[in-house]
């Protein structure tokens, strides 16, 4: 019987590893600040006189600059550390936030808000070096509570997107006496004493130097109590496989991760960034009545993502990423064709809950494809495949809703999101750990005979 406190109390937060605790502080407060960029920076650029085609390709930008250097960064990170990348990541968000409150130039928006995705609400990530981030997080984490814990730090990082939401309604109203652009300032403001905290928070994580006796002598004894943790009985995929067999194994489980996300983001990204605009033109409301339905959403899907945390212990990863995602389907099909802003209100926030709430068991699905050394590769392919297409998504929506269809997009999007259900089950659910075999019954004849 399990008598370890519950994750969820301070008891159990406190047998968490001192680096995950703080790696998961930091991307709490990182998502704070991406709340608030995530509600008021593109009303900053409106009020700067960007037009909506110069805002969404900064958005776009944004996504793939972040899919290109996140596969890099992947990679490196698993050659010479985690560390160096996200203190580079902080430092730079500070150096750039600082630069735009003293200059506030067109280019260096750009460049900033390329680089570090401004406005796209990234849950608190790190940019393009969240695959070092996550990478660090998983080797700090037992592969026996990777999904709860995961599932955990989604949660906090739904609920600080939730708090900057509502922080960055009264943020342009701070500071007396300063309109138009110059009353967006604090949003910059937050998001610099954010990054700088956090760098101070990264700087004294430890971390052993790669390639030295200690770190793989760590990572080997990571990947050893994996192996302990596992139920008696259980198997994987990889049972009985000597090193090049493991390593060709993993490479075809991430291309095929790869694929399958793919689907997943387009489908995504086809309706999810233009879901305020298609609020607007079918049912005619504002930021006013948007925004609260916003906020509601990041507070409910972080409840959720703790449930489905805790599911994945109990009907494993893979059964507790698709049977929400099914409801999902059910309520982006429905979602066109109410005739008020409540209705499809109340099936968004239900969708969110349901699909976004399994981010967290998802990642923890993607980093337990492979073993520790690996693991910095196989988040940067997760995000790749998931920025690449996210990027290209909203130009589909946009194309389709400006067709003068307010449907299409849903049903397509739809499409899209059935076949990674489909896919995910069948193409890589066999690639979950599988528990022991249950025992078989007595034969009830035998026993007679005896």
């Amino acid at each position: 019987m399990n008598t370890s406190p519950s994750l969820y109390t301070p008891q159990g937060w406190r047998t968490l590893h001192p680096s995950a605790r703080q790696l998961i502080a930091a991307r709490f407060l990182r998502s704070i600040a991406q709340g608030a960029l995530g509600v008021d920076f593109t009303l900053y650029l409106g009020v700067r006189g960007w037009s909506a085609p110069e805002v969404g390709a900064l958005l776009m930008a944004g996504g793939l600059a972040g899919a290109v250097l996140s596969l890099w960064v992947g990679v490196y990170s698993d050659r010479v550390g985690r560390k160096g990348f996200l203190l580079f990541y902080e430092a730079g968000l500070a150096l750039g936030t600082a630069a735009i409150l003293l200059f506030p130039a067109a280019w260096l928006l750009v460049v900033t808000g390329a680089l570090f995705g401004f406005g796209r609400g990234a849950n608190g990530a790190s940019g393009p070096f969240a695959p070092a981030e996550q990478a660090w997080l998983a080797q700090n984490v037992p592969g026996k509570v990777r999904g709860k814990v995961f599932s955990f730090n989604a949660a906090l990082q739904f609920w600080g997107m939730g708090i900057g939401s509502l922080l960055a309604a009264v943020l342009p109203h701070m500071i007396p006496g300063l309109s138009a652009a110059a009353a967006y300032m604090p949003m910059f403001i937050l998001n610099l004493l954010m990054a700088i905290i956090n760098f101070v928070q990264i700087k004294v994580i430890p971390e052993a130097r790669p390639g030295s006796e200690q770190a793989v002598e760590e990572s080997k004894a990571r990947d050893r109590q994996e192996i302990a943790d596992r139920p008696e009985g259980a198997t994987t995929a990889t049972s009985g496989m000597d090193d090049a067999q493991i390593r060709r194994h993993e490479n075809r489980a991430l291309t095929l991760l790869t694929l399958v996300n793919m689907t997943n983001s387009l489908g995504v990204g086809i309706v999810a960034p233009l879901l305020p605009y298609w609020f607007h033109l079918k049912f005619g409301v504002g930021p006013e009545a948007i925004g609260p339905v916003y906020s509601l959403t990041f507070v409910l899907t972080g409840l959720s993502s703790l449930y489905i945390g805790r599911m994945s212990e109990r009907i494993g990863l893979t059964k507790s990423i698709i049977f929400p995602r099914l409801i999902g389907i059910l309520t982006l099909i429905a979602m066109p064709f109410m005739p008020y802003f409540w209705l499809a209100a109340i099936l968004y926030v239900l969708r969110s809950i349901v699909n976004r709430g399994s981010v967290g068991a998802r990642q923890a699905f993607s980093v337990s494809l492979v073993r520790d050394q690996r693991r910095g590769m196989a988040s940067s392919l997760n995000a790749v495949s998931w920025n690449v297409p996210a990027a290209f998504g909203p130009a589909i929506g946009g194309w389709l809703i400006g067709s003068g269809s307010l449907i299409l997009p849903f049903a397509l999007a739809s499409v899209f999101q059935l076949a990674y259900i489909v896919l995910f089950g069948t193409v890589l659910g066999r690639y979950e750990e599988r528990p022991p075999a249950a025992p078989k019954p007595p034969d009830p004849a035998i026993n007679r005979e005896a």
